[in-house]
């Protein structure tokens, strides 16, 4: 049976935790940050984790993902 490829735009995006979650960066923190808060910008700065509901379809695209 033939390997599976992974998604590169998904492999690039999100990486996988050791306890199989997977971790994301935050939205909004490229361009127009005069506008926002201080406060806001620091909540964006840490990375966030995916839903339980939407975490299987990532990890479809990343079929070797450790």
């Amino acid at each position: 049976m033939a390997k599976i490829k992974t998604h590169k735009a998904t492999a690039k995006r999100f990486k996988l935790t050791a306890t199989g979650k997977v971790k994301i960066n935050h939205t909004d923190r490229r361009h127009k940050l005069g506008l926002k808060s201080s406060k806001r910008k620091m909540h964006l700065r840490k990375a966030g984790y995916l839903s339980d509901s939407m975490a299987p379809a990532v990890k479809k695209l990343m079929p070797y993902a450790k």
